[in-house]
């Protein structure tokens, strides 16, 4: 039996286009290519595909988990392991439970706080590696001290940030404002300063790379479901604009 990229993507909860990427980096290549040229996907794609997912949930980067998958070829043993993987993360989410619990419970009978209590399941070391492997240990150093720097209420208003430039693009987009519009790269600038907290510096060539990866990294494929398809694209592309238009390396 086997299943369109379509059917797979819908099941699996991703895109059709992160699927692509699976393939073009070699972690998932298709079953076979009809004579239409679409991909169809067998039992064991799925597999392959539902461990992609856990290790990706897990927070590793596309090239460790061709390393895992590659290292294991006992699929059922793999599965394990992953499952255990799974137990640690159940058992780390419900530490984070506990502790916004308690901390709303102190809160509210007007208890003194434990700082072990408030932060207890709760890191942000979870992207150590990719940052240390894009970027370097400098990079990673900085932006750990920063972010530990923050009040939780700081943390927030940086992630809601986020969020409302995600928005901006699109709105941008849809508006019909080119990428190099003065609409567009006005936006692009609060990405930029969105930035500058964590990182210092943010060179041409680093700006224009990080752009790169809402195209190429299967984790920014939110931005094309949240807000259309060709969002990922456009902010890409406004980024490298005004790299080449404000920054230098």
């Amino acid at each position: 039996m086997e299943w369109s990229i379509q059917e797979i993507a819908r099941s699996a909860g991703t895109t059709s286009r992160t699927l692509r990427h699976y393939d073009a980096v070699g972690l998932l290549p298709p079953t076979r290519i009809g004579g239409n040229g679409y991909r169809y996907y067998d039992e064991q794609s799925l597999v392959r595909l539902q461990r992609i997912l856990l290790l990706r949930e897990l927070g590793l980067g596309l090239p460790m988990i061709a390393e895992v998958l590659d290292g294991q070829r006992d699929g059922v043993a793999a599965l394990e392991t992953h499952l255990a993987l799974l137990e640690q993360q159940r058992q780390r989410i419900g530490r984070q439970i506990d502790s916004v619990r308690a901390t709303v419970a102190k809160l509210k009978g007007g208890e003194q706080l434990m700082v072990e209590e408030v932060f207890d399941g709760f890191d942000h070391t979870q992207y150590q590696e990719e940052v240390t492997r894009r970027w370097g240990a400098e990079a990673y150093r900085t932006g750990d001290e920063w972010w530990r720097s923050l009040s939780a209420a700081e943390k927030e208003a940086h992630q809601q940030e986020q969020r409302d430039i995600a928005t901006a693009f699109a709105a941008a987009r849809g508006a019909g404002h080119s990428a190099g519009s003065d609409e567009a790269q006005a936006v692009t600038q609060r990405l930029h300063a969105w930035l500058r907290p964590a990182v210092r510096s943010v060179s041409k060539g680093y700006f224009a790379g990080l752009g790169q990866l809402y195209v190429d990294d299967p984790r920014y494929g939110a931005y094309d479901e949240q807000h259309g398809s060709g969002t990922a694209e456009y902010i890409r592309d406004a980024m490298r604009i005004y790299a080449e238009r404000n920054l230098t390396d």
